[in-house]
């Protein structure tokens, strides 16, 4: 149920909506869009038509943009739906994107590729003995190009996200890419629903962007690695990742930076972003 609606039928809470919707604009300006064709479209359309949504999901395929690039030895394409779309819908107070902003502060983060998971990728090609076999997952998968990229390096992967919409997508770009074989899941990583013990590597990219998540994450991390399993997290330098490092020591975990590699984002940008690897580990 949605709550505390002011004068006019105006949230209080639509004034920090409104900032923190700049603020993923500005991050995401000048995004590069590439377009290959009606082929990838009548895929999407097809894709849409064929699946049961659930309730709570909102489609929004309208303007889709596609991006092509080169990770991990070869190419890649992404579907990701339209930011502008997804405001729209989180604006309209009637629906299931506003109510997720309502009780869970929930944002479109997913809709964008970020550089830190241009790095893991990098990192995980980089490492494919390592994960090659092993039970491995993407915490926090949106778009599913960081799952997609480990299954294709021979991984067995699950790739979790809070947000159906982003699973949807992250099941098209597998289409899009011929990978198959990740296993899709909605997932709260507060509420884990893996056994426990059962992963022996677990990625995430740029996740820790509040400090409210720091908590969580370990304790998920705690319940999930086994004995002897490691997680890596990319992150871009944020101040807030701190919080992390400081939880973990009471979930009996400990964490080391692993390097710091200058990567360019598919937006435009004058400079790269400094990206770095972590390594959680049992203590």
């Amino acid at each position: 149920m949605l709550r505390g609606f002011g004068q006019g039928g105006t949230s209080p809470r639509r004034p920090l909506l409104r900032c923190r919707r700049h603020s993923l604009a500005a991050r995401g300006s000048g995004f590069r869009r590439e377009t290959f064709g009606s082929e990838h479209q009548d895929m999407t359309d097809r894709y849409f038509q064929t699946q049961n949504a659930p309730k709570e999901t909102v489609m929004i395929d309208t303007c889709p943009d596609e991006l092509r690039f080169t990770a991990c030895g070869r190419e890649w394409i992404l579907r990701r739906a339209s930011l502008e779309a997804l405001w729209e819908h989180m604006d309209d107070e009637s629906g299931p994107l506003w109510k997720g902003w309502q009780e869970d502060e929930r944002l479109p983060y997913w809709a964008e590729l970020w550089p830190s998971s241009l790095a893991l990728a990098a990192w995980l090609a980089e490492h494919r003995t390592d994960i090659a076999g092993k039970r491995c997952l993407d915490m926090g998968c949106g778009l599913g190009f960081t799952a997609l990229a480990g299954r294709w390096l021979g991984a067995e992967v699950i790739g979790m996200d809070y947000d159906a919409e982003a699973l949807r997508y992250a099941r098209i770009n597998a289409e899009l890419n011929a990978v198959e074989g990740v296993d899709w899941r909605r997932m709260d990583w507060r509420e884990p629903e893996l056994p426990a013990g059962g992963m022996d590597v677990i990625w995430a990219g740029d996740i820790v962007y509040e400090r409210r998540f720091a908590e969580p994450i370990a304790a998920f991390l705690a319940y999930a690695l086994t004995a002897g399993g490691r997680a890596w997290i990319a992150e871009p330098g944020r101040a807030v990742f701190a919080c992390l490092p400081e939880v973990l020591p009471r979930h009996g975990l400990v964490c080391r930076r692993l390097r710091t590699t200058p990567t360019w984002p598919l937006y435009r940008q004058d400079v790269p972003v400094p990206v770095s690897i972590w390594e959680i580990t049992r203590g």
